[in-house]
């Protein structure tokens, strides 16, 4: 039986042989396979211009020629067509050098006619074969395609994301402008932080070729913008530094982690190192360390903290880099002695 008993498999039949191939005609017939006969190479290369063969059944001796020296046009021509081999010869030389050049399978052509048989199977594997490989094609650049519209679809997602977090913040600006007290502005400045710390990374997200993470180096480096623009006042005279690794690569979530965390960091030492109104310098260092592994070190010149101690202010900064850090398996070391602060924060990759 053919591959799909309700569709006919057509074949083009080259031999110089006519008798042979009105005979194997008759018999494919009956099997569901209709034989176009072509009666040489040209013969063969002008049928293939215009029908198209679910399979090419090919003899060897060809008077003038040989099935060989056909292979590669033939392949050429109809390069999904699978090539059948049939010769009369007992030279394993010549199979090899077939499937060599490209013929999917071979069969011998024996005096009895028993050949016909066998190419009937031949042919129907060979097509059952190649129908696979292009119904997994086709899945393949179904599933490419899928994916493509979900990334897509993501980015598009991400980009309104950041849209909205935007629009937040600037929201809490004008809540910020008509709050008296200077706490509650305070707070809002630093919840303003926040916001744009986590719209960042969408917005890193929807102009990245890979939605699925975050390279940090690029995104530190708008981050300290951000901050500045974010918190206001606060960060007036105040001078930031990014130095980063590249290549650096973490996953979203973890991304979000981590820019909660360099923005409590940063947020801190614009309000607490330099008081008085003392201009300064806040610097963030991303370092791979190789092992698999990275680190951020946040720090400055100021008055100095080692992490001890009561919060000077409502401890909400803290508690939010303890959980940040903990959800990241990370550590948190503060530098001890020295002049200013210095916050090393390591996590895995």
């Amino acid at each position: 039986m053919p591959p799909d008993s309700q569709m006919t498999v057509t074949v083009l039949y080259i031999d110089d042989d006519e008798g042979l191939a009105r005979l194997l005609q008759k018999s494919l017939l009956r099997h569901g396979i209709a034989v176009d006969h072509a009666t040489g190479g040209a013969d063969g290369l002008g049928r293939l211009k215009v029908r198209n063969y679910d399979a090419i059944a090919l003899d060897h001796n060809l008077g003038a020629e040989t099935g060989l020296d056909l292979i590669p046009q033939l392949a050429d021509a109809r390069p999904n067509v699978p090539i059948i081999y049939v010769t009369g010869s007992d030279d394993a030389n010549i199979v090899m050098s077939a499937l060599k050049a490209g013929a999917s399978d071979y069969v011998w052509k024996d005096i009895n006619g028993n050949y016909r048989e066998l190419i009937v199977a031949a042919i129907n594997d060979a097509v059952a074969k190649q129908r696979l490989i292009a119904e997994r094609e086709e899945a393949q650049k179904a599933i490419l395609a899928a994916k493509e519209r979900a990334e897509m679809l993501l980015a598009e997602v991400n980009h309104r994301v950041a849209n909205s977090l935007a629009m937040i913040a600037s929201l809490a600006t004008l809540q910020s402008n008509v709050v008296k007290d200077e706490a509650a502005k305070s707070a809002l400045a630093e919840m303003r932080a926040r916001i744009l710390a986590v719209a960042g990374i969408h917005r890193r997200l929807y102009t990245s070729a890979d939605v699925r993470s975050v390279d940090l180096d690029a995104y530190l480096k708008n981050l300290g913008s951000d901050l500045v623009a974010a918190v206001g006042e606060i960060a007036k005279g105040h001078r930031m530094v990014v130095v980063a690794d590249s290549n650096v690569v973490v996953a979203t979530d973890r991304a979000v982690s981590l820019a909660m965390i360099v923005t409590e960091l940063v947020t801190n030492a614009l309000k607490y190192a330099y008081p008085d109104g003392k201009p300064g310098e806040i610097r963030v260092r991303l370092d791979d360390l190789r092992d698999g592994n990275a680190a951020i070190l946040v720090e400055d010149d100021g008055i100095g903290w080692d992490g001890t101690g009561r919060n000077k202010g409502t401890g909400l900064g803290t508690r939010i880099i303890q959980a940040m850090t903990k959800s990241l398996h990370a550590d948190l070391a503060y530098r001890s002695g020295g002049n200013g602060t210095a916050v090393t924060l390591t996590f895995p990759l």
